[in-house]
């Protein structure tokens, strides 16, 4: 049926208050009529879980536009269950970077005070529906495209590549199974607690057949797992009016990171168990009954799916699956029972029915159990099913799976295209400018800005070189934050290009490493330190109001910052060793102390100090620092003198020696809160602190470069210095070295998107240790090779070798590295 024959009105028990939703949403929706002459407002009857509403807002003129809003059911509720939130981002992530079939969702407001509840609101989808698996009154030639169409759009979630699209961190992928069995379980015994359903014991053996027979693949992170719906139904998707396509895939509440053949086995559960009726419930499925005309036999339903989506046919596993789905379905009817007998269960009077479909499924689960096979070894002769991705598949969903099934490094396409319009940048502007950019360094001029930069800044922008290093859940935190009330913040739009490509750490490693064969390269595309790691702890950590004020002006690139930590009296790279005092005194923090090596500050347009001091000198040893922003022009704030590196002052970036003397700044301006300075640290050093890794490689390539092309133009003894076998010697190992320690980075860049900062710590380590040891090595042969020039300010090789063994220190002393990593060796020895 279309989706406005399931509507009815709202329940009394899930009323809400209109005049507010109206007011809200003409804030907060792009395009919501404004002034709306009226809001009407009804309720989708179909679903058992969070309550759907069908919002339409009248227009001056007569127009209607219809939205649908999503939210959590009032009253108690299962701990984790109803989680909007969630569905809200995987919706976002997936309508901005995917062709999974979404709807598009506008806001979402976590404010209970606004409807009594936290929701969503999203596009309403003119479509149509199928509660009723059986798809009664529909062709047998439509029923056979429209379960087949179910499976293809099953595939496409399945091919998602989570990393991409920012969804990481959405769940974890191994073990799935084994914590779903422990989560439902415990989410029966909640729904059941004060009166025991006749099913109960056998729900219980149940679970610890479950646990006992859970498949080996299981455990692991690899192919086969990945986003899981979750909840994935025939009656779940929204099929195009006119043409047999899926529009939309609805109810994401459940989904997750896991075991994908979980949904593959939900999905098939209407063959069978019949739990769609609303007077009661019949035990069998297709299997039973009968498979209606038209619709697949379940085999070639899955070999559908596997052949699609490049995966093995499932017979080992396949009671374990099925007996799972049964026993999942039978807790989730079991707390919709449960709901309706407190009176807030969104399903009306199906969900009456509820609890006997939940204990149908636990007889079910031990019917499947019980059998000897429940699908045969191979599917029938022209069921075509895959042992893996094929190169076929691969060429066609190329940016829809992940790297790791094309190489593991191999870059995307996207990626070589930014990288090409990156290197053709850098040899158009960049390197012919060097010259320049030195020559004003070195002049009284040096502190001021050279004119060609904001003109060079500019064009950057334009060619959609900008903020490259924004990592992409940063991008879509950030976007709900400073766009959700921009109407024209769509993709390609300038507020859109403030932030980044969308690209995961690895991707940008590419590109990061073509900016750091240049001195001046980052800053021009706004990806230079401390600027990405001080926008990178706003994205992540600042209020609104901080973002507002100091963020939005960093991603233009109006104004840039500084990053005020370490001290000249203390050995700050144990950072529990700082002294700087940051006192509350009403409404104002008042700051003492001073900081040097506090890079940019020496910048005219450095305009913010992003500074770590201590707030509470007797707290536990990690607890005593905290983070705030500190106003440039703050009185009291004294920049003393530029610092100089090997001779060099890097002006007109430079790195300063400030004091701080009873600097007040407001109360606001904490970051996080008092105490969390440490935990704000750690999430910025790991993609920031790998940037200058990432730098490193191009630095060192820059090198061989210009040692190939003096040694093949000079002779010494009669030869060229390329052909002197001791040169050829030592140019393999820096090569050799190079790739090394680039693969080291990439690894580690790879880790950092799949596992976090905390996990690959080990990995980061290293690579910090590897990287500017690298580099130096590189450099200094290619100073050699230069002689007397190459220890001069002639070529840029002294400069880069200057920041490359400064990075020894200022990217954390490799003695600190070092021990990380030999922690974590003697960890694993104990294990």
């Amino acid at each position: 049926m279309l989706t406005s024959g399931l509507l009815r009105p709202v329940d009394d028990a899930h009323a809400i208050d209109e005049a507010a939703l109206l007011r809200y949403a003409a804030e907060h929706v792009a395009g919501f009529p404004s002034p709306a002459r009226g809001l009407a407002l009804t309720q989708f009857g179909h679903g058992q879980s969070n309550p759907t509403y069908c919002i339409e807002a009248s227009a001056p003129g007569g127009v209607t536009a219809r939205y649908v809003l999503r939210k959590k059911p009032p009253g108690a509720i299962l701990q984790s269950a109803h989680a909007v939130e969630r569905e809200f981002q995987v919706l976002k992530a997936l309508g901005t970077y995917t062709d999974v079939p979404v709807p598009k969702v506008f806001c979402l407001c976590t404010d209970a005070s606004v409807i009594g509840t936290p929701f969503y609101i999203m596009e309403h989808l003119e479509g149509l529906i199928y509660p009723d698996n059986k798809l009664t009154g529909v062709t047998p030639t439509k029923r056979k495209t429209i379960y087949l169409a179910a499976a293809e759009t099953l595939a496409a979630i399945h091919k998602v590549d989570v990393t991409a699209i920012g969804l990481q961190k959405y769940g974890r992928r191994d073990n799935y199974c084994k914590r779903q069995v422990e989560r439902w379980g415990r989410q029966y015994l909640s729904s059941t607690g004060e009166g025991k359903p006749a099913r109960y014991q056998k729900m219980l053996d149940l679970a610890h057949w479950l646990k006992e027979h859970i498949p080996k693949e299981d455990s692991s992170a690899g192919f086969g797992t990945g986003l899981v719906h979750g909840d994935y139904r025939v009656d779940n998707l929204v099929f195009h009016p006119t043409e047999d396509r899926v529009i939309g895939v609805l109810d994401w509440e459940l989904s997750t990171l896991g075991n994908q053949m979980c949904d593959v086995a939900y999905s098939s559960l209407p063959y069978i168990i019949d739990a769609t009726t609303s007077t009661g419930y019949s035990y069998g499925g297709f299997e039973y009954t009968g498979i209606p005309d038209g619709i697949p036999p379940l085999e070639e339903y899955l070999a559908a799916y596997c052949s699609i989506s490049a995966r093995p046919w499932p017979a080992a596993s396949w009671k374990f699956y099925v007996a799972f789905s049964l026993f999942r379905g039978a807790s989730i009817y079991a707390g919709v029972y449960h709901r309706w007998t407190m009176g807030n269960a969104s399903g009306g009077e199906r969900a009456r029915f509820s609890g006997k479909i939940a204990n149908a499924m636990v007889d079910r689960a031990w019917d499947i159990i019980n059998r000897e096979n429940v699908l045969r070894e191979q599917p029938a002769r022209g069921m075509h099913v895959s042992n893996g991705p094929s190169q076929e598949f691969q060429r066609k969903h190329e940016g829809s799976i992940s790297t790791k099934d094309q190489g593991k490094f191999v870059p995307s396409e996207k990626v070589m295209q930014l990288r090409n319009k990156l290197m053709k940048f850098m040899e158009d502007y960049i390197y012919p400018m060097e010259g320049e950019f030195y020559k004003r360094a070195h002049s009284t001029s040096r502190w001021t800005i050279h004119p060609e930069e904001e003109k060079l800044k500019a064009l950057a922008k334009r060619e959609g070189l900008w903020n490259l290093f924004i990592p992409l859940d940063s991008a879509a935190r950030a976007r709900e934050l400073l766009f959700e009330d921009m109407s024209h913040g769509s993709p390609g739009s300038s507020e859109e290009l403030l932030l980044g490509a969308g690209l995961t750490n690895l991707e940008y490693g590419y590109l990061c490493e073509i900016m750091g064969r240049s001195i001046w390269a980052p800053q021009i595309f706004n990806c230079g330190p401390p600027d990405t790691g001080n926008m990178e702890v706003l994205l992540r950590y600042g209020t609104k109001e901080q973002q507002k004020q100091w963020l939005v002006p960093l991603l233009e690139g109006k104004i840039r910052s500084g990053f005020a930590m370490t001290e000249p009296q203390v050995a700050s790279s144990d950072a529990t060793n700082i002294e700087c005092s940051i006192s509350r005194q009403g409404d104002f923090y008042v700051i003492n102390g001073t900081k040097w090596w506090t890079s940019g500050a020496m910048d005219p347009r450095c305009q913010i100090l992003v500074l770590m001091g201590k707030t509470d000198f007797s707290a536990p040893k990690h607890k005593q620092q905290s983070m705030i922003l500190v106003d440039v022009k703050t009185p009291g704030v004294q920049i003393r003198r530029p610092l100089l590196v090997f001779g060099f002052d890097d002006a007109p970036h430079g790195h300063a020696e400030i004091t701080f003397e009873n600097v007040r700044v407001p109360a606001t301006n904490i970051l996080l809160g008092e105490g969390r300075g440490f935990e704000i640290a750690q999430g910025r050093l790991g993609p920031g602190r790998l940037h200058h890794c990432m730098r490193l490689i191009g630095a060192a390539e820059r090198g061989m470069n210009l040692m190939v092309e003096r040694a093949l133009s000079r002779t010494t003894f009669g030869k060229k210095i390329a052909q002197h076998g001791s040169f050829l010697a030592d140019l393999a190992k820096c090569r050799v070295e190079l790739e090394q320690a680039r693969l080291l980075v990439l690894e580690a860049a790879d880790q950092l998107d799949r596992h976090g900062n905390k996990k690959a710590r080990g990995i980061l380590a290293m690579a910090k240790v590897a990287a500017p040891n690298m580099a130096l090595k590189v450099l200094d042969m290619a100073m050699q090779v230069h002689g007397g020039a190459g220890l001069s300010s002639d070529t840029v090789l002294s400069h880069l070798w200057a920041t490359a063994r400064t990075l020894r220190i200022a990217d954390g002393p490799d003695e600190v590295h070092l021990g990380t990593i030999a922690k974590l060796e003697l960890q694993r020895a104990r294990m």
